[in-house]
């Protein structure tokens, strides 16, 4: 499952998001042992709380903050930014296209 944080969350009722983490917490009670779920999510905090309980069955691997993941982001907006595809970047000045591709990678963590 990729993207999970970007399901819509908790609103009072059962949210999707919300249901797609109970469909995941009912497979892993399964215990069957050719089962393997991989979960892609930012650490939003109820998805974390909901699969910090399967912790011990489990491998977590985190990207948060991992500088390799701010350079994949960065050499793809440089990849766009860049690209003759692109028209309306074409006329940007490198400078510009610069700064853009600073601020994106900047912000690649969510800030």
């Amino acid at each position: 499952m990729d993207a999970l944080d970007e399901c819509p969350g908790p609103s009072g009722i059962s949210s999707p998001r919300e249901q797609v983490l109970r469909l995941v917490n009912e497979l892993v009670d399964l215990r069957n042992s050719k089962l393997r779920i991989c979960v892609a999510s930012r650490p939003e905090v109820d998805i974390r709380d909901a699969l910090e309980l399967q912790v011990r069955t489990s491998l977590r691997v985190s990207l948060h903050n991992h500088g390799g993941q701010k350079q994949d982001i960065s050499e793809y907006v440089k990849s766009i930014v860049y690209s003759d595809s692109e028209r309306i970047m074409r006329r940007w000045a490198n400078e510009d296209k610069d700064l853009v591709i600073e601020r994106l990678s900047e912000r690649a963590d969510g800030g």
